[in-house]
């Protein structure tokens, strides 16, 4: 009978045809010879083997990963269970987006990356705006997707997309292990990467056949990494700062979710409260110093960046958000205190005074010292707090105006104002829209870092779902009991709106606040609905803004045989919200109808700093 001749044999009699010999002879078999190629390595007798899907799921565990989320498919099915048998919390979402959406927002919260597993082509895409604002927020976040088999690469298979390139514009990292023996040190080098200086997004690619091989689990590295190191400032540029802060006339404190982020809040709260400067936060660095602490002027924003003198800015970017720091938002001649962690943010709109390369925790504590040092304490009665705080009840007593306003249809600051009285202090308030998450930020306070989330730096509708799920399995596995307030505005949820099966699979109580104007920025009622439509093709006739009337989102409860929130009025808003938040193992929907032509308080300048071009 013929047989094949082993490779060994082959190359033997190639390169070596003096000495032939055969691996299948029924002789006592010759040794090998000794020759580079031919090297083979020594197996034991029992052999245990590990394939691609083992060890991916072992390497995120030893790397202190929890959380998964995603939505599975070819080729990574088996993949999603083992990470399951590894320990790994799996929570499947309805659309990738989210998925990405959630597994950020984990890793914002815990300081350890999420993890979005998706499957190959559509799966990935779906991904690129998460992964584009994780990046962007600076959250931690790796990114992980299934991709054709290698030896279907080029002759269109399935799904088949450069993965590897469309990710990078998005990433700090973006990877393909070349065999199953190497995943332990990608994944340990995305982790790394993700967390590591200024946190982002690691991207891994692993074709079909890469997770379905297997290989010796002796062969299989398992790299861990140390916790990402602190960055210490200068002490010269301590003194500077203390120096400049010392001598100014109009300071203000600027905090900003870097400084969340990094945990400083302990060391935040001393200084300010110490030194007795005013302070601003940005949308996600509220709380790192409570919104009602008499050091906060968030009242009176505008009359504070404009005529300050002297800013410190801890953890926040000069970009749109403070826009840029330029005239006429701000002071031409104004002095930065620029402190960062990424030295290429410095000077990035304008010229720092002070630009201070260090973690926030490390400078916030120097600082503290250095001002103690001098017995600094900013006087309540200079001329610079009398103007913020008569600035302060003035703009309060307008907005206090409009919240007392309870005639229906009701307005946004009469929503918030009596949702904020209802509210545990110490919730988690999850917000995104346009008027609904900019007045939301004013009027719903927080007393705690890293208890609200929003659209963030990259302005991205759609992430309230997927951020308050991933807020709430925080709070079941770290604070029980804590609750998760979801307020969206009608356009912004339609996003992602149907995350609420999800919510409802995984058990998760949060309350979802629907503040429904029938528009994106605003809406129209029945009437003048009705009227503009009543003619022409829809296509035309019906303006972009416009959503349809009322539309009764709370009824999507009714999809699992439970109970939505339809509002018109504050007595109904409130035995609304108080009712959920005695619910432990479901959300809820609580859709409050208000003006489509609810507006917010006029303001001094526009939304945006204009350029000069």
């Amino acid at each position: 009978m013929a047989r094949y001749r082993p490779i060994q044999t082959f190359l033997s009699d190639f390169l070596l045809p003096k000495r032939k010999f055969s691996l299948f002879c029924p002789k006592k078999p010759q040794k090998l010879p000794d020759h580079p190629l031919l090297q083979v390595k020594k197996f034991s007798s029992v052999m245990t083997e590990v394939d691609g899907n083992t060890i991916l799921a072992e390497s995120l565990k030893k790397q202190g990963i929890e959380y998964v989320f995603g939505i599975i498919g070819i080729p990574v099915i088996e993949l999603s269970m083992a990470m399951q048998a590894a320990g790994l919390k799996f929570i499947g979402m309805r659309n990738e987006q989210s998925a990405c959406y959630a597994a950020q927002a984990i890793g914002y919260l815990t300081g350890k990356p999420g993890v979005c597993l998706v499957v190959s082509g559509p799966g990935l895409l779906h991904c690129t705006g998460g992964m584009a604002n994780a990046q962007i927020n600076c959250w931690p976040l790796v990114v992980i997707a299934g991709s054709t088999s290698v030896d279907h690469e080029g002759i269109g298979g399935f799904q088949e997309c450069p993965q590897i390139e469309l990710s990078r514009p998005y990433c700090k990292y973006a990877a393909r292990p070349h065999s199953a023996s190497l995943i332990g040190q990608h994944v340990e080098k995305a982790v790394r990467l993700a967390s590591y200086g200024r946190p982002g997004v690691s991207y891994l690619d692993f074709p079909g056949n890469i997770l379905q091989a297997k290989v010796d689990a002796s062969a299989v590295d398992y790299y861990v990494h140390p916790a990402p190191p602190l960055s210490y400032p200068e002490p010269k540029s301590i003194q500077e700062a203390a120096n400049l802060l010392a001598l100014a006339k109009r300071p203000l404190v600027i905090i900003g979710k870097g400084a969340a982020y990094a945990r400083a809040e302990g060391a935040i709260r001393k200084l300010i409260q110490n030194s007795n400067l005013p302070f601003l936060a940005t949308p996600m660095g509220k709380g790192v110093v409570p919104d009602t602490a008499p050091q906060c002027v968030a009242s009176a924003r505008t009359l504070a960046l404009q005529k300050a003198d002297v800013i410190l800015l801890l953890g926040a970017r000069l970009n749109w958000i403070l826009h840029f720091g330029r005239p006429p938002r701000f002071a031409g001649d104004v002095k930065v205190i620029q402190v960062d962690l990424c030295p290429e943010e410095m000077h990035n709109s304008i010229l720092s005074r002070v630009a201070v390369q260090s973690d926030i925790l490390p400078f916030a504590e120097g600082l503290f010292m250095k001002l103690a040092q001098k017995r600094f304490i900013f006087n309540g009665e200079k001329d610079w707090w009398k103007e913020l705080k008569g600035q302060c009840m003035k703009n309060q007593k307008t907005v206090s105006q409009m919240a007392l306003d309870t005639s229906t249809p009701l307005n946004y600051y009469a929503v918030f104002h009596h949702l904020q009285q209802i509210i545990p202090k110490d919730a988690i308030i999850v917000s995104e829209g346009a008027n609904t998450m900019d007045i939301g930020r004013s009027m719903l306070h927080n007393s705690l870092a890293r208890h609200r989330l929003d659209a963030g730096t990259f302005g991205t509708m759609g992430v309230g779902p997927g951020f308050a799920i991933a807020a709430a399995l925080f709070c079941r596995d770290y604070f029980p009991g804590k609750k998760v307030i979801c307020v969206e505005g009608d356009s912004a949820f339609g996003f992602s709106g149907m995350e609420i099966e999800t919510m409802v699979r995984y058990r998760l109580p949060i309350v979802i606040v629907v503040v429904n104007n029938g528009g994106i920025y605003g809406g129209f009622d029945q009437e003048s609905y009705d009227t503009i439509r009543s003619d022409g093709d829809l296509t035309q006739v019906t303006p972009p803004s416009a959503l349809t009337v009322e539309t009764r989102y709370e009824n999507m409860m009714g999809l699992f045989n439970q109970k939505g929130y339809f509002v018109r009025e504050i007595p109904e808003l409130q035995k609304a919200v108080q009712e959920s938040l005695t619910l432990t193992d479901r959300p809820t929907i609580i859709n409050v109808i208000i003006s489509p032509s609810a507006v917010r308080k006029q303001q001094t300048f526009g939304w945006l700093t204009e350029s000069k071009l």
